[in-house]
């Protein structure tokens, strides 16, 4: 079972800090399958937050330490362009079963704080990007099908508005949270990044067409035109 593995886990290194990064996190997924996203990410969080409380509350083993959990913006909701961005004062309001479950887990490491004195602390963040990213993903997802000369996969409209962060600036933030930051508090990340998916995609097209105007030999490894009538929407936005 996995409680026992991470107890004692915790006991043989004494270890004092988690970061909780684990979960599920495509929303597409999660509207087509919820059950697994229940599972991981309220679950598996109280899993970690039962574990560390037995270590370091009920034996006592550990005076100074910290459960940080990593969340996401999405608990808050959608963003139109008129309205101004989120605060950690913005109430939850989540579309997806996704952010339903971060929102659950979320209050979940705020009642092991507030019920048994755990030290803890939240960070909400914006959609990260950079190297390895998981293709399916919208970023890597779009420059694989541009580069393949498939279409690219706008939902809705395109008009949703997202904030995008650079994954090795979240990695500063989260660790300033953990050294300076107030227990039992929760932290919004973002990169000051915000356009709509549309905008996105349309950046990305144009980037990759530089690339190709600069470096002509590039054409050989990928003979499709990058982005030629390539983008369009799933459903009902097409731009093509």
């Amino acid at each position: 079972m996995i409680f026992f593995l991470v107890r004692e886990l915790l006991i043989e290194n004494s270890i004092n800090t988690i970061v909780h990064f684990a979960a599920e996190s495509h929303v597409d997924r999660s509207i087509e399958g919820p059950d697994q996203f229940i599972e991981t990410n309220i679950l598996g969080t109280h899993t970690l937050l039962k574990a560390a409380r037995e270590v370091w509350l009920d034996r006592g083993n550990l005076e100074d330490h910290l459960f940080h959990h990593v969340s996401t913006d999405e608990v808050y909701g959608s963003l139109e362009a008129s309205e101004a961005a989120f605060t950690e004062k913005t109430p939850y309001a989540p579309n997806s079963p996704y952010a339903a479950s971060k929102a659950a887990a979320d209050q979940l490491v705020r009642a092991y704080h507030k019920t048994y004195g755990l030290n803890v602390t939240t960070s909400n963040c914006s959609n990260n990007y950079g190297p390895f990213h998981f293709p399916e993903k919208l970023i890597p997802l779009c420059l694989l099908n541009i580069l393949q000369g498939n279409p690219l996969p706008i939902y809705g409209d395109g008009k949703q508005i997202r904030d995008w962060l650079y994954v090795e600036d979240h990695c500063r933030a989260i660790e300033l949270i953990i050294d300076k930051g107030n227990r039992g508090s929760t932290y919004n990340i973002g990169g000051d990044n915000s356009m709509t998916n549309i905008e996105l995609v349309k950046l990305l097209c144009k980037i990759i067409n530089q690339k190709f105007e600069s470096n002509p030999e590039m054409k050989q490894f990928y003979p499709n035109s990058p982005c030629s009538n390539k983008l369009r929407a799933e459903n009902p936005f097409h731009l093509c």
